[in-house]
């Protein structure tokens, strides 16, 4: 009882010093969120496996998944599940983060002492990830206050929303009451299963993540949490001396003599095996790699994406965006007003239709000949002929040089003699067989019409095929002064993800 009531004692003032390394006034108390107790239910949940509530803890997160995982320690000392919550907003893509500003959540080993939690952030509370650790400063990696936070609004950070991040900093308060001088945070870009290994085979990424896999592997074989080491700019993951010497590591300096601690090795080394087995296998078979993410800011898990309303926007740089509000705030004191709380979501642009030349001229119909003026312009209509052919009309290909009558009301309609529209990278037409008349700001000057292009009486038959582009507009009636429509504007999918708000 004695040992407890001081171990008590030493966590409380580390929670007073961690005030002060969160950069806040001498004057200022952990508030009311910082102090909230567990709930019944987890309570209840602790109780139920076999685990006490001080007992230590272990966090797990997991990008792609978008899942964050609480695991704490049993009665018979290795650690089991107690809860997964949803995250709510993570940003960058998968993937280490390597420098400040690049959006990028941090992925590896980090230690969360009590000086790391803020009681009093600014994202309803907050602990501090210790980014970047001994690994990412030997490689020159960047960045500070990174955090898993509440607020769902991340921009480099995990954020989950402000009920969950409650429950989780009760969770690690307790745990320090406890006795826990630090509990680990493992943050991985996916459940680091053989599959999962398979499917993202060809990421430029994948010697880290194998380097990480390692220390998945052997929390997943012992339960116990993994001793985490750097040297020659790599995790090294419980080693234990070869002899009486203790162990000195240096991040960026050559690894000492080593082996892996004796008391998990035989699990460890048969989980490794099988997993490295198992991948081996889904190569071999084909798996296919996971998609590519190009353009896709961080994610959300879909409990939360489903819930969201969204409404058309635009980032700092123009870009359509959906901005929707998060869910999951709890009410804030008086003098605590809530800042904006939105996550973008990028959705594709709108299309844009290709350009449009101005129109040259526009055939305006004329009256049937009749079999004299149509004998006197047969030369037209060879040359006619001639271009019709372009828009892949076979039947005019066998016409007769003299036309004996004009064309009935039934007959299929012909297309112009030439395209009226035509995008800015098509291929000039061929001259027309009669000169264009100069263009007006409405419609052109009426031009001579071939007999078989004007008809005296509306067609039913089908048109002919002609040559549009994706963009075209549909072909204008003869009735027509302008050829154009408007362009498709496609709605943005909600299933793209989200680019996070300012922090």
């Amino acid at each position: 009882m004695k040992s407890r009531f001081v171990r008590a004692m030493l966590a409380s003032a580390a929670l007073v010093a961690a005030i002060a390394l969160a950069g806040c006034n001498a004057d200022m108390v952990p508030n009311g969120r910082a102090q909230a107790p567990l709930s019944e239910k987890m309570l209840s949940e602790i109780a139920s496996k076999n685990m006490d509530k001080e007992s230590p803890i272990l966090v797990r997160i997991f990008k792609e998944e978008s899942e964050l995982e609480v695991w704490k320690q049993t009665r018979d000392g290795e650690y089991a599940l107690l809860k997964s919550y949803p995250v709510c907003r993570w940003s960058g893509d998968l993937g280490p983060k390597k420098k400040e500003g690049d959006r990028q959540a941090p992925e590896g080993f980090y230690t969360i002492t009590p000086g790391q939690m803020n009681p009093n952030s600014s994202y309803y509370l907050a602990f501090n990830t210790g980014f970047p650790n001994a690994y990412d400063r030997s490689h020159g990696y960047t960045g500070s206050e990174l955090m898993v936070h509440g607020d769902c609004s991340s921009r480099g950070c995990y954020a989950m929303t402000d009920e969950q991040i409650q429950e989780i900093y009760a969770l690690a308060r307790e745990s320090f009451f406890g006795g826990q001088k630090a509990f680990q945070l493992q943050a991985f870009p996916f459940r680091m299963t053989a599959m999962n290994m398979a499917r993202h085979r060809n990421s430029p990424h994948f010697a880290f993540w194998k380097m990480l896999k390692e220390g998945y592997d052997n929390f997943e074989a012992s339960k116990q949490e993994p001793k985490v080491a750097v040297c020659e700019k790599k995790y090294v993951f419980d080693p234990a001396a070869t002899d009486d010497k203790p162990l000195k590591f240096n991040a960026a300096g050559k690894c000492p003599a080593y082996q892996l601690d004796q008391s998990i090795a035989d699990a460890v080394l048969e989980h490794r095996r099988k997993e490295q087995v198992q991948m081996a296998q889904y190569i071999a078979q084909g798996v296919a790699t996971a998609k590519p993410r190009h353009g896709i800011d961080g994610g959300m898990n879909q409990v939360f994406a489903e819930k969201l309303g969204t409404q058309d926007g635009y980032d700092s740089k123009g870009r359509p965006i959906q901005v929707a509000t998060a869910p999951g705030s709890l009410p804030r004191g008086e003098n605590m007003p809530a800042p904006a709380t939105v996550v973008s979501v990028p959705r594709a642009p709108d299309a844009q239709p290709e350009p449009q030349i101005q129109l040259a001229s526009v055939p305006v119909p004329q009256p049937a000949p009749n079999a004299s003026q149509a004998a006197s312009r047969s030369g037209s209509i060879g040359g006619l002929i001639g271009n019709l052919n372009l828009f892949g009309n076979s039947s005019t290909a066998a016409a007769p040089a003299q036309v004996q009558a004009p064309p009935t009301a039934a007959a299929a309609p012909r297309p112009a003699p030439r395209p009226l529209t035509r995008t800015a990278n098509a291929a000039p037409a061929s001259a027309p067989t009669t000169p264009p008349a100069k263009p007006k700001a409405v419609a052109a000057a009426p031009a001579p019409a071939s007999p078989r292009v004007a008809q005296a009486e509306p067609s039913t038959a089908e048109p002919a095929p002609q040559l549009r582009t994706a963009f075209s507009a549909q072909p204008a009636n003869s009735g027509s002064t302008l050829t154009g429509a408007q362009p498709v504007m496609p709605v943005g999918s909600f299933d793209q993800r989200w680019s996070g708000s300012a922090r």
